[in-house]
């Protein structure tokens, strides 16, 4: 029996043995790897499609013949296995689901509630704290911008509570007229507290209120002859006027809106997505879902955003540049899941819709540049197939790096290149654990990551999405070339091609020497391939010493009082406030540690023979 028949009957077999309610189907293959999900208002009814029907999609029948299993989960309604559906592929990533690969929150701006001098921050995560939240920002970017003119226009404090506290005279912010000094009382609280409910009023969109009080103030500054004042209130204006020109506020009437649009060519979709808020553009974000080149753009969009939404706020209103299938199951699980009423339309006139087109004209571009890339990344990775005479042209491409400062804090670093780019997602850094090196030695943390790094590949191996490498590149010579062969060799990796790249003598860009299978080649410097694998290299090395850095600077933020066993971070803090350091603490009489909040006698006894005996 074919294994497209087999599929079928399998299917055929359980569908008596399913109840006729809504669901979520599961479809699995020989390994037990999800291949499938779906939805269904009626299982039965859904499964019989597959069973019975004969002229199914290509992609259909490949799912199918790949069946070996078929898991079912009832819900109570259509909208519930709807958000499910969408809860299982983020979690599964089956290869026969549109996939949007986005496992990040958006940031916010923050205002705290519960402080006589609040501050203005970028927030993330779970909103636990009292306050303002406004957002969502595209990203980091956009948020980081609009808090630098904010800080402009209403001179809100940025620095950490720890740093106002201590402050004996303005930081610079003061200077270059971002803050106005409430660390040493240059104001007062009410006048802070009028600067901070204006800042609210403006990111509440009462952007035209503002602007109006501004200019009252200044007029009124300049009639008593205050010109400092004045001058500062126009600086505040022209900030002002700025952010508003900036975000579009003018333009759009979109109080709490997202504003979606699909574009899709050669078998490659695009998603652009632009957040207003208050009437405010606050940054726009390009997807690229991965699926199948048979989907349509209208399936795209549809999965799209059942997943976007899965973790995510819902703003009131969602404008869209296309008519998506389950629009009304989908605006009904949305208005579930947020308990609020949703609109989801296609404007087709006025600002809506001037708006969606130019959403859908960014989703073009965004795909346009794209495929581009990707073409020449393909183009790049053929021609290190051809180079360096590989036996198959480089998918996925791994580089590792090293970084240290005379041995100390040493790390290990992995980068990840494929056809779409640098894969940030699977870059990864290896803490080195072995202390028996001598500083600086590269050979034994190179083994080291290596052997961390394939060993774990073949633990891994039964999951089907384990990524082994068709490429490997190390920034050295010889001698790393060597280490790196003998480790994949010992793990059974033969077929796994290795390239080193040594710098120059002066370790000059463009004198690089590639070794392979123990030849030495140069490449001009004009080839673009030597750009490409500089760009490599640099990357690498980049976030080598990037999360060298980090690790660093943990280890000097790092006191003697963390290796006290029974000290914490509750009672660490405490002894650094009552003694000013870990210096004073190491200092104290066992009497004196006695007298700090939280610290029994039992563990005052611990911390002084700790530093006594």
């Amino acid at each position: 029996m074919r294994d497209l028949d087999f599929g079928k009957e399998l299917i055929r077999k359980k569908i008596p043995l399913i109840s006729n309610s809504p669901g979520v189907y599961r479809m699995l293959d020989k390994k037990g790897q999800v291949l499938y999900v779906g939805k269904a208002k009626n299982l039965p009814n859904r499964l019989k499609s597959y069973a019975l029907d004969k002229n199914h999609t290509i992609r259909t029948e490949r799912m199918l013949a790949l069946t070996n299993n078929l898991e079912i989960v009832t819900t109570s309604s259509e909208a519930e296995a709807l958000l499910l559906e969408a809860n299982l592929i983020k979690k599964f990533k089956p290869k026969f689901n549109v996939l949007l690969r986005d496992d990040k929150s958006f940031p916010y701006i923050f205002i705290e509630k519960d402080s006589d001098w609040p501050q203005l921050s970028k927030h993330r995560g779970k909103k636990n704290k009292n306050g303002y939240y406004f957002g969502p920002f595209a990203s980091a970017g956009s948020a980081n911008w609009t808090i630098k003119i904010l800080q402009k226009v209403f001179l809100l404090r940025v620095c950490n509570d720890s740093v106002f506290k201590n402050r004996e005279r303005p930081c610079i912010l003061y200077q270059i007229k971002r803050c106005s000094a409430p660390c040493v009382n240059y104001l007062n609280k009410t006048e802070y507290s009028k600067l901070v409910s204006d800042a609210v009023l403006f990111l509440s969109g009462k952007s035209k209120n503002i602007q109006k009080k501004l200019s009252f103030d200044m007029e009124k500054s300049s009639e008593k002859m205050d010109y400092e004042k004045a001058a500062i209130l126009r600086d505040r204006i022209k900030a002002l006027t700025q952010i508003q020109s900036s975000q579009d506020i003018s333009s759009t009437n979109l109080e709490n809106a997202d504003v979606i649009s699909v574009a899709q060519e050669a078998g490659k979709t695009c998603v652009q997505v632009f957040f207003y808020r208050s009437k405010q553009n606050w940054g726009n974000q390009s997807y690229f879902p991965s699926h199948d080149k048979s989907h349509t753009p209208e399936e795209v969009l549809s999965s799209f955003i059942a997943q976007f939404y899965e973790n995510k706020n819902v703003p009131v209103e969602i404008l869209l540049n296309k008519k998506i299938k389950d629009l009304k199951l989908i605006k009904l699980a949305l208005e579930k899941k947020e308990e609020k009423f949703i609109s989801i339309k296609i404007p087709t006139k006025g600002s809506a819709l001037k708006l969606s087109k130019m959403a859908e004209k960014n989703a073009k571009e965004a795909l346009t540049r794209k495929i581009f890339e990707s073409e020449t990344n393909n183009k790049l990775l053929n021609e290190v197939a051809d180079k360096f005479k590989l036996n198959i042209s480089p998918r996925i491409i791994e580089v590792y790096d090293n970084s240290h400062i005379q041995g100390t804090n040493s790390v290990g670093a992995l980068i990840t290149f494929g056809s779409e780019g640098f894969i940030k997602k699977q870059y990864r850094k290896f803490n080195i654990k072995n202390k028996e090196f001598k500083p600086g030695d590269d050979y034994g943390m190179l083994k080291e990551v290596f052997e961390r790094r394939f060993s774990k590949i073949i633990k891994s191996k039964k999951h089907a999405d384990v990524i082994i490498p068709d490429l490997v590149i190390i920034d050295g010579g010889k001698g790393q070339y060597s280490v790196g062969r003998k480790i994949l060799d010992e793990h059974g990796f033969h077929d796994i091609p290795i390239i080193a790249i040594a710098k120059g003598k002066n370790r000059n860009k463009g004198d690089e020497t590639f070794f392979h299978k123990g030849i030495s080649i140069k490449l001009s410097k004009r080839e673009s391939l030597l750009f490409f694998l500089q760009r490599l290299r640099d990357e690498a090395h980049r976030f080598a010493v990037s999360s060298h850095r980090i690790k660093r600077k943990k280890s000097l933020t790092k006191s003697l009082l963390d290796e006290i066993t029974g000290v914490g971070r509750t009672r660490k803090r405490a002894l650094l406030n009552y003694f000013g350091s870990a210096r004073a603490v190491e200092s104290a009489s066992f009497d004196d540690l006695k007298k700090v909040e939280g610290i029994k006698t039992s563990v005052a006894k611990k911390i002084h023979d700790f530093f006594h005996n």
